[in-house]
């Protein structure tokens, strides 16, 4: 597959949108290297998609594909220290306090030891959005970027995330002033990106529970929904729509361009296509995805990359163990 820098992408998307050609996007985190493909062009032994229903996956053979029962599957994290992950966790806060940040989403890198290759993941784990790059990396991403329907386009932040386990853990999540707090600035962040692209932008849902099942027990997590409606020649710069919403607000925080900053500071790795997008064009309609439950491989073996929101009501500790219980993959 090639890959595109940003001004080659906006055109090839807007070229095959206009053209109702279907195709498949992955966009980094950078935003300076894009995988854009037509779907009939895509082969399967080197990229493997199931994006919310629209997928090129074969149903494995028997045998071919070893099936594993959760019990019987390796899952050992090996996380940064603490100080290492205060180092950069005080970066931010320094930031916060000094008024360049309300809200930034710092994340890190954790090797892993696993029994499951990276098919075997994308094989194995439940998520609406799943992709299998060849020697690369798996995601299985619950979060929602964008949708575009019949001129209507509308967004999911997903923030918020409590074990589902817990006593009341619907309660405590909904009451929790930091999710509500982090969720508000997100939902906030994400309507005025879409009011630069879309008119008549709304919120529509605001702070529902999903239920997430995972190799460490079910989680909750609360999303929003928000809509607009895109002038009428929205498939013709389709590409443009795309990259001005870039990054995803999710994973980065408010404001979006300083918090960018405070982000490129404090982390000490590269994200590469994490957090990054993913989706689908069918020809009509588009469906994305923020990468997000993202494994990568490296000469070093397997790393799993997670992160958090920060606050100014945000502890380190806390963040710290937040960040390592997030270190999971939804198994069946």
């Amino acid at each position: 597959m090639q890959l595109y820098n940003k001004k080659e992408a906006v055109q090839r998307m807007n070229e095959l949108a206009t053209q109702g050609k279907p195709f498949i996007f992955i966009i980094n985190y950078a935003q300076d290297g894009s995988y854009i493909e037509e779907v009939n062009a895509v082969d399967p032994s080197q990229l493997l998609y199931q994006l919310n229903g629209y997928t090129n996956a074969p149903t494995p053979e028997c045998g071919s594909i070893d099936k594993k029962h959760t019990e019987s599957v390796l899952w050992e994290p090996h996380p940064i220290s603490f100080p290492q992950y205060k180092k950069s966790f005080n970066v931010v806060m320094n930031n916060i306090l000094a008024g360049n940040s309300f809200l930034t989403n710092l994340t890190c890198m954790t090797p892993i030891s696993t029994n499951l290759s990276l098919k075997e993941i994308f094989y194995h784990s439940q998520a609406p959005y799943k992709l299998w790059l060849k020697d690369r990396f798996v995601v299985f991403s619950p979060e929602i970027f964008i949708r575009i329907h019949q001129g209507q386009i509308s967004s999911y932040p997903m923030k918020g995330t409590i074990d589902a386990t817990l006593p009341h853990a619907e309660e405590l999540l909904m009451a929790d002033e930091k999710e509500v707090a982090e969720h508000a600035t997100i939902v906030d962040l994400i309507r005025n990106d879409l009011s630069i692209v879309a008119s008549q932008v709304n919120v529509s849902r605001y702070r529902y529970v999903d239920s997430i099942e995972t190799n460490h027990g079910p989680i909750l997590q609360t999303s929003s929904e928000i809509r607009g409606t895109l002038p009428d020649d929205y498939l013709s710069r389709l590409g443009e729509i795309i990259f001005t919403l870039l990054p995803a607000g999710s994973i980065t925080g408010a404001p979006k361009c300083k918090t960018s900053q405070i982000i490129a500071q404090s982390e000490t790795y590269d994200r590469g296509f994490y957090t990054g997008i993913a989706g689908c064009f069918d020809g009509e309609s588009l469906d994305s995805a923020v990468m997000i439950r993202f494994i990568e491989q490296s000469t070093d073996g397997l790393a799993f990359k997670s992160g958090g929101g920060i606050t100014c009501k945000s502890c380190a500790e806390n963040e710290y163990n937040e960040m390592i219980q997030k270190v999971y993959v939804p198994i069946y």
